[in-house]
């Protein structure tokens, strides 16, 4: 009769060899989270709240923090050393602000964010943003996304101002601070902006947005009584040679 032997359970010859193998309950697995880090204040980040048209932070400030959009649009102005000023960027929610403090070599704010509505952020210091970049893959892949697809936008604007007419770059820019392009739907009902401010954007005078936009309501593309909305339409004019 064949002699019964009985399997010893692995975790027993483990015990026989001497070898600990840790045993994590699944519940205690903490899987990191980008949505919830970057939507709640908690270590090394805090919500801050801006009026309309109010300061985030100037040209020439320390560059100590990353700010995250969660609501409301944003510009971007550069002033020259002769006072000159333009604006560079519209950002919305979803965007990053001042990442360029996680350079190494970047210490000073190369361009002044001030509110175009009311705004609230995630601020994150910087020590704390290069930290959970390190360790949270999933934080790291949306914001390398997010430097790739500022990238994209940075060529097409200098594309944009090189080889556009002054009516094009305007329709592009209406377009851009109605959110249309990007994920969900457009914001059709965009926050009140001067036309020297639309002019700063574009590269021309006041006098030729003025005229710009009073062809754009006749021919149906925007409406603007107290409030200026963007209808897809606009994009027609982007997208004719």
């Amino acid at each position: 009769m064949p002699k019964q032997t009985t399997k010893t359970p692995p975790a027993r010859r483990t015990r026989r060899l001497g070898i600990a193998i840790p045993r994590i309950p699944a519940r205690a697995i903490n899987l990191f989270d980008p949505s919830s880090f970057l939507s709640q204040a908690g270590l090394g980040r805090k919500i801050v709240k801006f009026k309309k048209g109010q300061t985030i932070f100037s040209q020439g400030d320390p560059a100590e923090t990353v700010l995250y959009i969660q609501s409301g649009q944003i510009k971007l102005q550069v002033i020259s050393s002769g006072g000159k000023e333009a604006i560079i960027a519209l950002l919305g929610s979803e965007d990053f602000l001042g990442e360029e403090c996680v350079a190494g070599g970047q210490s000073l704010r190369m361009a002044s964010a001030v509110s175009l509505t009311g705004c609230t952020l995630l601020q994150i210091e910087k020590h704390e943003m290069i930290r959970s970049l390190h360790e949270d893959h999933a934080l790291s892949d949306i914001f390398v996304a997010y430097l790739l697809s500022r990238n994209i936008r940075v060529q097409a604007d200098l594309v944009d101002q090189l080889f556009n007419s002054s009516e094009k770059r305007l329709a592009r820019a209406l377009l851009l601070l109605a959110q249309f392009g990007k994920e969900g739907a457009p914001q059709t009902v965009i926050p009140k902006i001067s036309q020297e401010s639309l002019a700063e954007m574009v590269g021309t005078t006041r006098s030729r947005i003025n005229f710009f936009m009073n062809r754009f309501r006749k021919l149906g593309f925007i409406e603007y009584n107290g409030k200026l909305t963007v209808h897809s339409s606009l994009l027609g004019v982007v997208l004719h040679d």
